[in-house]
Order: structure tokens, then C-alpha cells, then sequence
């Protein structure tokens, strides 16, 4: 056989794959914003099943009050998440924590790191979006049908606040983090509550920080994880401050002092008796949530299983306050 009989032949080359398609310019700042975490949003809606019943207590001018101050919650906390990834990707936590080293952590979620926005379009659309709040926090307080004063400062201390959590004085920064994730979602049951009744009950005030625990009970699963960019910048969570086994023990104790914060409500009457049950699901929840971070070391399930707790809790939140409307 001579080289002339000899054919050769090559697989043609494989195309490369093609690059996913564009995000769309609101799709990009919807993420931004972290318009699909919609957990402080909820809020309202406890706030908005205390005053259900009896039925007609409710008004039209009320129950736009409710909706006008959920729109600008939404513009708060999109120019907040805003404003925290600015200041995330300029210190360099953000590229840390959604680098190629943590593949967990989904770089889409971070427009700046992924090259998407720049950060003078992230600050264009963080003030934009601050400004209609305050416009729409505005209108809410004209809506009012009663005006304490603590509603009126609550809401202006509300917006300033929220804007100085990573950006201006950066109250995240200073070791405040935590509670001010509790605070945050307390006063966003709270102030709508007050504007429309004018007063705020124990129950609602014992709702309202369990509602603010929910945040918090993911965030410190989240600083757990991103424990390594939040050092390099010198953000001093608890997570960043102490040891992994101090800060299993500061995630337990706040696991225990959320449940029993709804025992002792029912224990003494601020809550109905039977309020420590109807939460009892949430409660077992949470339990296995840190089972799950600290016994199987899955920290990033347990904090996906936060958002489950959370929102399990305002469903339960919200038929305990129908049930003692109903048999109060």
C-alpha cells in the first residue's frame, strides 16, 4: 500500500457554544434593585391583616395607604441593595465573594462584578429610585387617617437609615448590621399599622420583630459565607469578628431567642395563648436550618431555608391575626 492510497480525515471542529443571550436594561437593574427578594415586602401585608376585620373597617383611602407605602418600601429597599452593591464592588467584597473561587454565589446577581452597569449607572438608578420613595412616603403620610407623631418621624428615620446601611455612613460598616436588619423590617410592620389605627398593639409590636428576625436569620447565614471578603474589607460581622464555632453559637441564641420571644408572648398574654402553636411549624423550620448549617455544614442551603422560614412565618403571622380578629 503506498501513501497515495492513504486517506486521512478530521473531525470537523466543534463551534463554540454561543454566549447567552443579553440580559434586557430592566431585567439588569431589576437585579439591581433584588426585586426577587421580596421578603421585607411582606411586612404589609401583616400590618394589613390586623385591621381586616371586622369587615368594612378597611377603607378605600386606608387600603390605598397600604398600597402607596408598599410601592415606596420597594423603592426604598431597590435604591438600598443599590447603593450596597456600589459600595460591595468599589471595596472589592463584592468581586471576593462572587469571584470564580465561590461558584455557589451566582455573579448575575451582582450587574457591577458582571460587568453589566457601571457605578455611575448603579448611583443614577439608587437616587432615582430614593427619590420616589421619599415622594411616595409622602403621599402615604397625607393618606393617613391618623398621624401620631412616632408614624411621622418613623418615616422619615426610615428612609435616612435605610440609605446610610452601606453607603454615606455606612452603618453596616460599623458593626451595627444585624440590628439593623431587625429594625428595618420592625418598622415596616409597624408605621402602616399606626398610620391607619393610630396606636400600635403588643401582638402587632411582638409580630413586628419577629418579622424582622426573618431578614436576619438569612443575612447571618449569608455573612457566614461571605466571611472572607467581609474581613478583607474590614466589615465586622459577627460572622467576621469571632470564630466559626462563636458564631454557630451566636446564629443558635438567636435562633432560641426568636422562639422564645413567641413563647414568652404567649406565656404572659401579650400574644393569644395559643400563638406559640400556630408558629410551631416556623419554629421546627428554623430548627432545621441550623442543623443544616452547622451539623451538615451546607451553610448555603440553610440560608436559602431562612427564606422559607421567613415567609412561613408571615403566612402564620397573618392567620393568627385572623383568627383573633375572629374570636377576639
Amino acid at each position: 500500500m503506498t501513501d497515495s492510497t492513504l486517506t486521512t480525515t478530521s473531525a470537523p471542529a466543534e463551534r463554540p457554544a454561543p454566549p447567552p443571550p443579553a440580559e434586557g436594561r430592566l431585567a439588569t437593574y431589576a437585579r439591581l434593585g433584588k426585586l426577587d427578594v421580596y421578603d421585607y415586602y411582606l411586612g404589609t401585608f401583616i400590618a394589613l391583616s390586623a385591621v381586616l376585620l371586622p369587615l368594612g373597617t378597611l377603607t378605600g383611602r386606608t387600603a390605598a395607604l397600604f398600597g402607596v407605602f408598599l410601592v415606596g418600601q420597594v423603592f426604598l429597599l431597590m435604591a438600598m441593595t443599590a447603593f450596597d452593591d456600589v459600595t460591595g464592588f468599589r471595596d472589592g467584597s463584592d468581586i471576593t465573594n462572587y469571584g470564580p473561587d465561590h461558584p455557589l454565589r451566582n455573579v448575575r446577581r451582582k450587574p457591577l462584578v458582571a460587568g453589566a452597569l457601571t457605578v455611575p449607572e448603579a448611583l443614577r438608578f439608587a437616587w432615582g429610585s430614593a427619590v420616589l420613595a421619599v415622594l411616595l412616603f409622602g403621599v402615604t403620610a397625607v393618606l393617613a387617617p391618623h398621624r401620631p407623631a412616632w408614624t411621622g418621624i418613623g418615616l422619615v428615620v426610615l428612609w435616612v437609615v435605610t440609605l446610610q446601611y452601606s453607603y454615606g455612613v455606612k452603618l453596616s460598616y460599623h458593626g451595627f448590621q444585624e440590628v439593623y436588619l431587625v429594625a428595618l423590617g420592625f418598622a415596616l410592620v409597624i408605621l402602616p399599622y399606626g398610620m391607619t389605627t393610630g396606636r400600635a398593639t403588643g401582638f402587632l409590636l411582638v409580630q413586628a420583630v419577629l418579622f424582622g428576625f426573618g431578614p436576619l436569620m438569612f443575612g447571618v447565614y449569608s455573612n457566614t459565607n461571605d466571611v472572607e471578603g467581609d474581613r478583607s474589607v474590614g466589615r465586622p460581622t459577627v460572622a467576621a469578628l469571632v470564630s466559626e464555632r462563636g458564631n454557630a453559637r451566636f446564629i443558635g441564641a438567636l435562633s432560641l431567642a426568636e422562639f422564645l420571644t413567641i413563647a414568652g408572648a404567649s406565656a404572659v398574654g401579650v400574644a393569644p395563648w395559643w400563638f406559640v402553636l400556630v408558629m410551631l411549624p416556623a419554629s421546627l423550620l428554623r430548627l432545621r436550618q441550623y442543623l443544616l448549617g452547622f451539623r451538615a455544614g451546607d451553610i448555603m442551603r440553610a440560608r436559602r431555608t431562612g427564606f422559607a422560614v421567613h415567609r412561613l412565618g408571615v403566612v402564620l403571622m397573618i392567620g393568627a391575626n385572623l383568627l383573633a380578629a375572629a374570636t377576639g
